[in-house]
């Protein structure tokens, strides 16, 4: 369509809103296409806030033969049922071929799923678990600041989704961070999937966002004049700035509208057949039901390109500890951090670097301290809001950003479960730093001991799990975490942990020690029980295996540090004492003993196993009194062991 890009007039031409009107027309007819096709999708919504797509997408720069050009704006499309809308926009703006969203919306193995996903070129953020969209928005709003682009950011709402908490937590971000690059759209159409906003949920939206600090602005929705005017209005204004879209659900079509049920249900043959009539829209239903059958094959999309930032890797520049002063894991993971951002500003000697650090009001307990104190303008204090951080964090590291999310386990890891998934579902490239893990929290009691993060986090397709056993491991994986693509979680405990020394009472990770992901950590080598243990309890599993030694018996312990990819040769090895034991400090259920047991009876190797874990929620007290109570004591191995080998 021939328009010109930007918002640098005062208004539409007589022209352009009479090309902008046939655009939307026909658009509201590929919705009505697409989902009678799939008899399935979500017309209402889409036909409510196609006006506003046609205006961000025609209007903002970004570029069907460019889709992923680093300059582009951001839309984020926050209610992503609206697929639709989203799909018949693009496509009739040249992303790619409207025809094949139209007969492969919502098919096995099709591009074009119910929800925006960002394998579509113009997608920026997968969503569809509502309330997300506007903490991806915030994200990509920080990116332009770390990264010095210019670009905007919108994100586009159901009004709906407003009562979620999330949305609540981005607003206050958003403004805190002065994000004045951030434009949000609201289509305010009165309705949800149970009947009106009014009955299901009240919300007060325009106030909701006032008080947090944004500017509003209202508009008629379907005006197309007064949505890029609004949009011209808010580049001016210096805060974020919040549009608020009066529309009409099913819009365009009259038997449609104002109908709660067209929110998530598609049209009949013979009703879309009426519904494009009153479009003015080609009828031509009967002959894409008649393509569609045919299977044709989809044709090539553009292809998103990765875009992450990592470090160069150099194990010779960790940091040793000693047993002369034993220190935390957590203390060495932010001693590790800072000197990583450090050497990195010494090398490049630029001032701004690419990395970002996010706390939730913990940065005493998680040691990013020192980062913060260096690197103020790339520290990110959230407040108590580990949603809205979860999301923020992993679509920034998504924008060449080193990303760092550090909070404890129950807050990193099991209040925000949904929204890792979501980081891992868009490819994300975060770093999630969880202190304070397991029974070792001690004191704090049940409430704070996650005992399950590695069950959750193992769960999620794309998240490797490292457990350092000291110190200086914990330096190297910290080091290692930002020189790889992808998720990790890096999991530590709260206690001071004692050097682990070898044989010869040398540091055993010290300076010749180079971590491998997936290898198990020989740390004694015995041939009677092969002991494995993780993260935190190899300091205890070593007092058990020495009580073994004085008794007699020969054990091997190995460390596990990566139980999501455990190496099935290092099981193999182990198994041929004839006796393995796991003792962690992870629910016995879902932690390492679990995954062990499967790899042994997946791979044929046969070998007695039992496992010791946390059978339950345990109390207040300090760690050594409560691994007592849990049974996973150096003593209670010992005696395990006794016991199986009589």
């Amino acid at each position: 369509m021939n328009i010109k890009k930007g918002f640098d007039r005062e208004s539409l031409s007589k022209q352009e809103i009479e090309l902008l009107s046939d655009f939307t027309k026909k658009c509201r007819g590929d919705i009505l296409r697409m989902t009678t096709l799939a008899a399935s999708g979500h017309p209402g919504g889409s036909m409510s806030s196609i006006d506003i797509y046609s205006i961000l997408y025609g209007f903002c720069n970004v570029f069907p033969d460019d889709p992923f050009n680093a300059n582009r704006d951001r839309i984020v499309i926050s209610h992503g049922h609206t697929t639709p809308g989203v799909y018949s926009a693009l496509g009739n703006y040249g992303f790619f071929d409207t025809e094949d969203a139209i007969l492969h919306f919502r098919t096995a193995g099709s591009h074009f799923e119910g929800h925006v996903e960002k394998t579509i070129p113009g997608v920026e953020w997968n969503t569809g678990n509502l309330g997300q969209g506007l903490s991806a928005a915030c994200g990509f709003a920080l990116n332009s600041r770390l990264n010095n682009l210019n670009y905007n950011v919108y994100c586009v709402m159901g009004d709906g989704e407003q009562t979620k908490g999330q949305i609540g937590e981005a607003r206050r971000f958003a403004v805190k961070y002065k994000l004045n690059n951030l434009t949000v759209i609201v289509d305010k159409n009165g309705l949800q999937i149970g009947g009106k906003i009014s009955e299901v949920m009240p919300d007060n939206i325009k106030e909701n966002f006032e008080a947090d600090g944004f500017d509003i602005i209202e508009i008629d929705g379907h005006n197309l004049n007064e949505i890029y005017s609004a949009i011209k209005k808010a580049h001016s204004i210096d805060s974020p700035v919040a549009i608020i879209a009066n529309t009409i659900m099913g819009k365009g079509v009259s038997f449609m509208e104002n109908q709660a049920k067209y929110h998530g249900a598609a049209l009949s043959i013979d009703d879309c057949k009426k519904g494009l009539a009153e479009l003015n829209e080609p009828e031509n239903i009967d002959a894409l039901i008649n393509k569609k059958n045919l299977k044709q094959s989809l044709k090539p999309i553009k292809e998103r390109k990765e875009n992450f930032f990592v470090l160069e890797h150099n194990y010779n520049d960790g940091i040793s500890y000693t047993r002369e002063k034993n220190t935390d894991n957590r203390s060495a993971f932010g001693n590790a951090l800072y000197d990583m951002a450090k050497k990195y500003q010494e090398k490049t000697a630029l001032k701004n670097i690419p990395f970002a650090v996010f706390d939730c009001d913990l940065e005493g307990s998680v040691k990013t301290g020192a980062f913060r104190k260096a690197f103020p303008d790339n520290f990110f204090e959230s407040g108590i809001q580990e949603h809205n951080t979860a999301v923020i964090s992993g679509s920034l590291s998504t924008e060449n950003i080193l990303t760092f999310f550090a909070d404890f386990g129950v807050f990193g890891v099991d209040e925000v479960y949904n929204q890792q998934r979501l980081n891992d579902i868009n490819s994300s490239n975060l770093k999630v730093v969880c202190t304070h893990c397991g029974i070792d929290v001690g004191e704090d009691g049940k409430t704070h001991q996650c005992i399950d993060y590695f069950g959750l986090l193992n769960s999620i397709f794309g998240f490797k799990v490292i457990l350092p056993a000291d110190p200086n491991q914990t330096d190297r994986v910290t080091r290692y975490i930002a020189s790889k693509k992808g998720n990790f979680g890096l999991i530590m405990g709260r206690s001071i942990i004692p050097v682990i020394l070898d044989e010869k009472g040398n540091p055993f990770f010290g300076s010749g020690y180079e971590f491998k992901y997936g290898k198990m950590d020989i740390v004694r080598k015995g041939r009677d029980v092969a002991v494995i243990s993780a993260g935190n309890m190899l300091p205890h599993a070593l007092k058990g295996c020495e009580m073994l030694e004085k008794n007699g018996i020969s054990p091997m312990l190995l460390n596990v540090s990566c139980p999501s990819d455990i190496d099935v040769d290092d099981l193999r090895l182990a198994a041929k004492t004839g006796l393995i034991i796991t003792i962690e400090d992870h629910n016995v259920k879902t932690g390492l003993g679990t995954a062990i047991g499967s790899l042994l009876a997946e791979n044929g190797i046969s070998t007695k196993f039992k496992k010791m874990g946390a059978r339950f929620y345990s109390s207040s007290g300090k760690p050594e009194d409560l691994y007592k109570m849990a049974g996973l004591s150096p003593e209670d191995l010992f005696g395990l062991v006794k016991k199986e080998l009589q």
